[in-house]
């Protein structure tokens, strides 16, 4: 199909006007390249049926853990329902790619493969290298080294053929006690959450790889976790949109190619009662759409997630969510059903084909625009050392240290006198080895568990750990009732440096007055105790600000810079950890 001139100069012009400014495109992209983009769009949708065209509505769940008779249930989904996409879940990467190949050579238009990867593919796959959760990262005062590791995430996104990662949240964490977001916050500052998304999501599209903001209006400030049941979202218009809705409304307006809405009830935005921000045309239609004109692909949260799963059946929850004005349904359990109440809808003059239209060619353009147009084979040889490399390690340590926050130095106890002994005491139920190994490696620590604490000579310098689990993001922080009574004994009559190797919210009502040296590491795996114990020994700086409000007398961006410096006699200390 030929374009005249004035509709190649009307569609630069829509894809660069500010009001569609979210529509992902290419970083430099050239006028010729757009108009080649146009005429693939228009070619691809003319040629699809009506049936082709609803199953690019639809991204499915892909499990390699579940066995080989689920496996070959998705792929008669992909082939019967022609569906528009993928999300690669657990958990055997060479797998994964090899399915992803064989799904890719056989679709008439190219597969959307995507993936939760906030913290790195590791979120799905086990052998891939841990990033840092969005709470660390938002500790992070140099936010290029954001878009660093964005960029290195990217990278390990195009050697699985994913295309789509389902990051950053921006969801603003003004709920301590919010039992799913926490971690996977940038914090609880609307401009911190903002400027960190940014350097994120730069790191994603500028190689490549479609970024996408959630969970929208904002899942900050929830007490219920939606994978279980519906959140409710209290607050009034004005407090929405100073903070919840703040983050969305700054971001759209960068070239962000993905929103992902939120299975949330706010009675604020949403007139009917209980109608999950996923299924509200209010919301998606009329304030994301309309108000905020938003033009970039928006997807629903998954589909299985109690918040709706329990309250609509498979198909009719699809349909429900088209309506609404949602581009994708995300692990989508009832294609078929979906496309039939989705045609139904617009047999009856409730759906119109223009909204299938508008839909489609969104999606698209954008899977044009990251390359599937062309789609190559990946090669599974040797993935799992492609994703945790010794580039993986040096960057996250890297990230680790710069996140380090030091609270207070009253006594100016950093960095550890290589001359000195120092006791290390580590709590709580996490392992603590690498760093008190690391530490021997610059000072004498001489490790002591909770019951050799009596053996602590009284005067001493005692460097106590909370080691809290870093499995999952969604642990809790607290710490316990026996451990605040160790700290308590032990600074006493010692002088405590305290060390946070989990959420800084560990320390909302812990009382600190009585150590001399508080530092957060934020987590507690081998690259932030390696970093962490590299700072204290003044072998790299410390530079972090808490990016949460903890409590009033730690508000957010709270934290003292210090500056590495020269160790000396390193060769004359005893290097034998003490139990």
């Amino acid at each position: 199909m030929k374009f005249c001139k004035s509709q190649i100069c009307f569609l630069i012009c829509f894809l660069f006007s500010v009001k569609s400014a979210a529509q992902y495109v290419p970083k430099n992209i050239q006028p010729d390249e757009i108009k080649k983009a146009a005429q693939w769009v228009d070619q691809t949708y003319s040629a699809l049926s009506q049936d082709e065209k609803l199953g690019q509505l639809f991204i499915i769940a892909l499990y390699t853990n579940r066995g080989e008779d689920y496996i070959a249930t998705v792929r008669n989904i992909v082939n019967t329902e022609k569906i528009g996409g993928l999300i690669l879940m657990q958990d055997d990467a060479a797998r994964e790619i090899d399915l992803v190949n064989e799904f890719q050579r056989t679709a008439k238009v190219p597969l959307m493969i995507g993936m939760d990867a906030e913290w790195g593919l590791f979120q799905r796959i086990p052998t891939a290298h841990k990033f840092p959760w969005a709470m660390t990262l938002g500790a992070i005062q140099d936010k290029t080294l954001i878009t660093e590791m964005a960029a290195k995430i990217a990278e390990d996104c195009k050697r699985m053929g994913i295309n789509w990662d389902f990051a950053p949240v921006v969801d603003v964490n003004t709920n301590p006690l919010n039992p799913i977001i926490g971690n996977r916050s940038f914090g609880s500052e609307v401009p911190n959450v903002i400027s960190s998304a940014l350097a994120y999501s730069k790191g994603l599209q500028d190689n490549q790889i479609l970024a996408a903001i959630k969970h929208f209006p904002g899942h900050g400030d929830t007490s219920a976790d939606s994978h279980l049941d519906l959140p409710v979202v209290a607050h009034d218009a004005k407090r929405l949109n100073a903070v919840e809705l703040a983050p969305f409304k700054a971001l759209m307006a960068k070239g962000i190619g993905g929103v992902m809405v939120a299975h949330l009830y706010v009675p604020a935005l949403e007139s009917g009662k209980g109608i999950p921000a996923s299924l509200s045309g209010e919301i998606i239609t009329k304030l994301l759409k309309e108000k905020f004109g938003y033009k970039g692909l928006i997807i629903t949260d998954a589909l299985n997630m109690g918040a709706v799963a329990k309250r609509y059946k498979p198909g009719e929850l699809d349909a429900l969510a088209f309506k609404a004005g949602n581009d994708i349904m995300l692990f989508s359990e009832g294609v078929k059903e979906g496309k039939r109440l989705i045609q139904s809808g617009i047999d009856k003059g409730e759906i119109s084909q223009d909204r299938v239209e508008e839909s489609v060619k969104k999606i698209l353009l954008t899977k044009y625009y990251l390359g599937l147009s062309k789609y190559e084979n990946r090669n599974p040889e040797n993935i799992n050392e492609d994703l945790n490399s010794r580039s993986h390690v040096e960057l996250a340590q890297k990230l680790y240290s710069n996140a380090l926050t030091l609270l207070k130095d009253e006594q100016k106890l950093l960095p550890l006198n290589c001359a000195e002994t120092y006791y290390y005491v580590p709590l709580e139920e996490a392992p603590f080895q690498t760093f008190a190994d690391q530490l021997n490696l610059g000072t004498t620590v001489i490790v002591k568990k909770t019951d050799e604490i009596n053996s602590i000579p009284a005067g001493a310098k005692v460097i106590a750990g909370l080691h809290k689990d870093n499995s999952t993001a969604y642990k809790p922080y607290v710490i316990s009732q026996e451990s605040k009574k160790i700290l308590s004994d032990l600074s006493k009559k010692n002088t405590v440096i305290l060390n946070v190797f989990g959420s800084p919210y560990a320390l909302t009502d812990l009382d600190i007055s009585s150590f001399p040296t508080v530092l957060v590491a934020y987590e507690n795996n081998d690259d932030s105790m390696r970093a962490t114990a590299k700072a204290l020994l003044g072998e790299s700086g410390i530079s972090g600000k808490l990016p949460v409000l903890v409590n009033k007398d730690l508000p957010a961006g709270t934290g003292i810079d210090l500056n590495p410096s020269a160790r000396i006699d390193l060769t004359k200390k005893n290097t034998k950890t003490q139990n």
